[in-house]
């Protein structure tokens, strides 16, 4: 498979991105009460969510040709036709629609390129901060926000265990608290002290990548549009997303996108594996 990797492309889908996150914000920052739809899944759906998907499926059909466009809010296509695709682009125009409707601005525009079942390159845009997370096979992870761009990265996990600092775990606001709850008792039963930040969308990944977090546990579902733009830059960032057995979490493999639970990992020479599911 020809590489289309470059910095060129990822600047290119960061340009896009922030571009849907100005419609989203268009909607955000209208006057009077939002309007919420409900889909088939019973989850909800706005006028922002279907702005940021108009404007991202035409302008990333163009970036390489050939390339399809997975969107939540487009047509799902069978598993007989997205099996073939060994390369597509899987986005979800508004993750964290509750959090939009919420007005807490812990919502992010995900874009991201998949090859072989593995996120290749991805873009995290926070339209209300106007910050971009992005990162690529090969190129490294960047941040964007007011102060210009900086390379980020995962932390390591020993120097803040000889210095006792606590290990920090970020969790989802919305889903699966009783199982993160038991899950830091054990880290703590280990490690001592840890922090909790508790966060909406895929921003949490985005802790983990930029070395704010050291690990992310998701043990409730979620579907492949929700993480493959953030996988994309945690692993670019140095960190892993595996799933319940520690394998990496890949996409495309089935009929449904629901994702296994799994957890987002900052310093993967750490042993987690024995913490987490001794």
């Amino acid at each position: 498979m020809e590489n289309v990797i470059s910095r060129e492309l990822l600047d290119r889908v960061i340009a896009i991105s922030v571009q849907a996150g100005e419609a989203i914000l268009e909607v955000y920052n209208a006057s009077g009460e939002l309007e919420v739809d409900t889909k088939s899944d019973d989850s909800p759906v706005t006028a922002a969510d279907l702005a940021a998907h108009r404007i991202l499926l035409p302008a990333l059909e163009q970036l390489i040709e050939g390339v399809p466009v997975l969107s939540e809010e487009g047509k799902l296509p069978p598993f007989e036709v997205r099996s073939q695709w060994n390369r597509y682009w899987i986005i979800d125009p508004l993750d964290g629609t509750k959090e939009f409707i919420r007005r807490n601005g812990e919502f992010t525009v995900n874009v991201a390129l998949i090859e072989n079942g593995e996120p290749v390159l991805g873009v995290v845009h926070v339209p209300v901060l106007d910050i971009t997370y992005a990162g690529a096979r090969s190129l490294g992870a960047i941040k964007r926000d007011a102060g210009g761009e900086r390379t980020i990265g995962v932390r390591a996990m020993q120097p803040r265990l000889d210095s006792s600092q606590p290990i920090e775990v970020v969790a989802s606001r919305s889903h699966g608290a009783g199982a993160v709850d038991e899950l830091l008792a054990r880290i703590e039963g280990s490690l001592g002290e840890t922090g909790l930040k508790n966060m909406g969308s895929s921003l949490k990944l985005c802790l983990v990548a930029e070395g704010a977090a050291d690990l992310y546990p998701r043990l409730a579902l979620t579907c492949e549009w929700d993480t493959a733009a953030a996988q994309a830059v945690v692993e670019a960032a140095g960190g892993i997303v595996v799933d319940e057995q520690f394998a990496l979490l890949r996409y495309n493999q089935k009929d449904a996108l629901l994702n296994p639970f799994f957890y987002v990992i900052g310093d993967p020479s750490y042993d987690w594996k024995s913490l987490l599911l001794g």
